[in-house]
């Protein structure tokens, strides 16, 4: 018997349950290890993913909207003309838009404000913020501080995009649309317009969506005139009706 045994390879001639002691504590170590790095795999692929954001900004780098371009292109030249401005840098621009849902018959309705909140983001690409009461009516049934609505203020390239989108395909799918009143200035050259229906955005799925709002939209621009604003959102091909 002792013969056969000193045959055996090293490491074989171990009894069965050493070997099962063995392999048993192996795991244990390997997570002894893994807890020494400091963090498990999860999370360590999810610290992996934070930089990702950082990652897109070189493909947007050179991204301008079309409605920027047409009015460094085509509309400043023309109210240049238009208006003899002797320098570029005085014609009239959009400075920003902003849109508002007013949900009054919703106050107190956490559930119906926020999807205004959705509703409206999903249509500026823009986080939108709930506005509150500033003082109590009680005719209305407000309390100071109740929300009461939704708004969100475009800039820059979000305000050229939804601008786009609005003359483009918004307009077009109101129901027996037939213009824009031209006198709807307020005298400083900003123009506001209303929607009776927030569900021709085409971001809006209405066979999804639980309310239909109504919406109000400002547009703010640098023109000291009302004739300057309109010649400016002519330009933009905005269809006005007088």
């Amino acid at each position: 018997m002792s013969d056969k045994g000193a045959k055996q390879p090293h490491g074989k001639g171990k009894p069965k349950g050493a070997r099962d002691e063995a392999n048993s504590q192996q795991p244990k170590r390997e997570g002894k290890t893994a807890g020494a790095k400091g963090e498990p795999k999860a999370t360590q692929a999810k610290a992996d993913a934070k930089p990702a954001p950082a990652q897109e900004a070189p493909r947007d780098a050179g991204y301008v909207p079309r409605f920027r371009t047409r009015y460094d292109e085509v509309i400043r030249p023309q109210l240049q003309k238009e208006f003899g401005y002797s320098n570029a840098l005085q014609a009239p621009r959009i400075e920003k838009v902003v849109l508002n849902i007013g949900a009054g018959e919703a106050a107190g309705d956490q559930k119906k404000i926020q999807s205004a909140v959705n509703d409206l983001t999903a249509i500026a690409g823009q986080k939108a913020v709930i506005t509150r009461a500033k003082k109590a009516i009680a005719t209305f049934k407000i309390r100071e501080g109740l929300p009461i609505g939704v708004k969100v203020t475009l800039r820059k390239d979000r305000m050229y995009e939804f601008l786009d989108r609005l003359v483009t395909i918004a307009l077009p799918r109101v129901r027996d649309f037939r213009g824009l009143n031209a006198r709807s200035f307020d005298g400083n050259g900003n123009y506001a317009l209303g929607l009776k229906e927030h569900i021709i955005f085409v971001e809006i799925d209405y066979d999804k969506t639980e309310n239909v709002w109504g919406m109000d939209i400002i547009i703010n621009t640098s023109a000291r005139t009302d004739a300057e604003a309109k010649a400016l959102l002519k330009g933009f091909q905005f269809p006005f009706i007088n």
